[in-house]
């Protein structure tokens, strides 16, 4: 196992073309909002735990999660929000520990959207922020879902400010239109590898 890296980054920051951009570069990657959604369809202990809380009703009767009913629950409900995540993330933060343990590469890396409020970033070795102005970051939410102003700057509203996370990334690659990213993502790529070298 190598070095355990984090991408993180608000909505809309781009952190998810980013981190295709490492994946592209070879490094192992493992997309925990993703897999996050995969568990909850398939996991035992979250199945268990998401109809205790909820109800049957969570679940469709072909099995599947009924996204679009559990988020009608727990929007702007932050106990119910903090119950979800409660159930969800302590078994995405395992199942990706996993499989960092399976990985050879010098350094693996787990995007995740709440690497910081769900904790797991402790158990990472250091951390990549992906930063974008607000306006920037609103514009591109607004064309890639369809949604209105008022619904992306509401989202954005409920995420930890881009100014707090800055405080526990290792890396900021600024993804703002203007500065170049291939050489901000290669410069960090070296900085991890010879920290590797370092061990």
């Amino acid at each position: 196992m190598g070095i355990k890296v984090g991408i993180t980054g608000g909505i809309g920051s781009g952190k998810s073309y980013i981190s295709r951009i490492f994946k592209a570069m070879g490094v192992p990657f493992y997309d925990a909002d993703k897999e996050a959604k995969q568990l909850m369809n398939h996991d035992p202990d979250i199945h268990k735990g998401l109809v205790n809380a909820f109800g049957t009703e969570v679940y469709q009767a072909d099995g599947v999660l009924d996204r679009k009913w559990l988020a009608e629950q727990v929007f702007n409900n932050n106990d119910k929000l903090e119950i979800l995540n409660s159930i969800v993330h302590p078994l995405v933060i395992r199942h990706g520990e996993m499989w960092a343990l399976r990985q050879t590469a010098a350094y693996s890396l787990k995007e995740a959207a709440l690497l910081i409020e769900s904790g797991s970033y402790k158990s990472l070795d250091c951390l990549i922020l992906v930063s974008a102005p607000e306006e920037l970051r609103i514009e591109r939410v607004m064309h890639r879902d369809a949604v209105s102003r008022a619904e992306v700057q509401g989202r954005i509203d409920k995420q930890m400010p881009e100014s707090e996370k800055e405080k526990y990334a290792d890396f900021i690659v600024h993804n703002d239109g203007v500065s170049p990213l291939l050489p901000q993502i290669l410069h960090i790529h070296q900085q991890i590898l010879q920290r590797e070298w370092s061990k």
